[in-house]
């Protein structure tokens, strides 16, 4: 009975185990992988969308530079070997991340 004990226990403590990702997702903790991961396809989706690597560092301030390169580098060779073309987005810029220009004064301002 006594080898019981220990395989009894370990199957109730098993649970616990495989939720360690859930737990550290809850818990907000980094994940490295997580991030290299996601840094490489925002690298990969800007140079398919035919942005430039410092226009993707710009857009995407919390991507890791060095994973958003390595996608970025990735999508370039894969679409220079199978000579695809750049797929511009066809949704207009939001109102909000355009550049604040002034605007010039008009007639009615003081002359």
């Amino acid at each position: 009975m006594r080898p019981a004990l220990p395989t009894l226990l370990l199957l109730a403590l098993l649970p616990l185990a495989a939720g360690c990702d859930q737990l550290s997702d809850a818990l907000d903790l980094p994940n490295p992988r997580k991030a290299e991961a996601e840094g490489r396809a925002v690298g990969s989706a800007c140079r398919h969308a035919g942005r430039s690597l410092e226009d993707c560092y710009a857009l995407n301030p919390g991507a890791e530079k060095a994973a958003v390169f390595a996608g970025w580098r990735e999508m370039n060779d894969y679409m220079m070997e199978h000579k695809l073309e750049v797929v511009p987005s066809q949704i207009p810029p939001a109102s909000g991340r355009q550049a604040a220009v002034p605007e010039a004064p008009g007639p009615a301002a003081g002359h």
